[in-house]
């Protein structure tokens, strides 16, 4: 495939869904062919799954949301992303299977091999160029969340769950070579470094 594959990660309300679309926003600005989209969603089937992994009232076994996660994230791959990357294109999105096993593996205590080989499978191996992982702490990420919406059915988790999330995201920097970001720097300034990165290695 001749495009490339640029993932944001981290807590809810870490200020990775502003810095992908500012990301888009720069591509735009640029004539760049590319793509934004964020997890779960972007395909019909995915925007239904969403509504019902997110909602307050849905009740859901722990490996029913691993798998109703990995159905979206399987819909999002062969529909949208992978047709994108093989017509060259530069896809951003907000969210990956990295998302799965800090939230669902770790977070919840599911088995994370078991879990990976999970999503390996639903994205036929597909793994991003460039992965941003925006750190900060829960309570902060919580906070800005409630002020921005209210708390869906997943942020509604406790401090402990979320604690286990962040332990499992610098878990996972290590092993797949995440590049770290702190998620309370100034917006602009992130959305800089982003830019220097993805321009030294000839992305931009």
């Amino acid at each position: 495939m001749k495009g490339r594959f640029i993932v944001f990660e981290g807590l809810d309300g870490c200020g990775k869904t502003t810095q992908a679309q500012l990301l888009a926003d720069y591509f735009s600005c640029r004539g760049a062919e590319y793509l934004h989209v964020r997890e779960p969603g972007g395909t019909d089937v995915g925007d239904k799954l969403r509504q019902i992994l997110l909602d307050p009232d849905t009740v859901l076994t722990r490996w029913g949301e691993v798998l109703l996660l990995a159905a979206a994230r399987a819909q999002l791959v062969q529909d949208v992303i992978r047709p994108a990357l093989v017509r060259g294109m530069v896809v951003v999105c907000d969210r990956y299977l990295f998302s799965s096993l800090a939230y669902q593996g770790y977070g919840l205590r599911q088995d994370v091999e078991l879990v990976r080989q999970i999503n390996l499978e639903a994205v036929g191996g597909l793994m991003p160029d460039w992965t941003f992982l925006l750190d900060i702490e829960p309570d902060v990420g919580l906070a800005r969340q409630a002020n921005r919406r209210g708390l869906d059915r997943i942020e509604q988790r406790d401090e402990g769950f979320f604690q286990r999330v962040v332990e499992g995201y610098q878990l996972l920097a290590k092993e797949y070579g995440f590049i770290t970001m702190d998620g309370t720097a100034p917006i602009q300034e992130i959305h800089r470094q982003v830019v220097d990165i993805l321009e030294s290695e000839n992305t931009l």
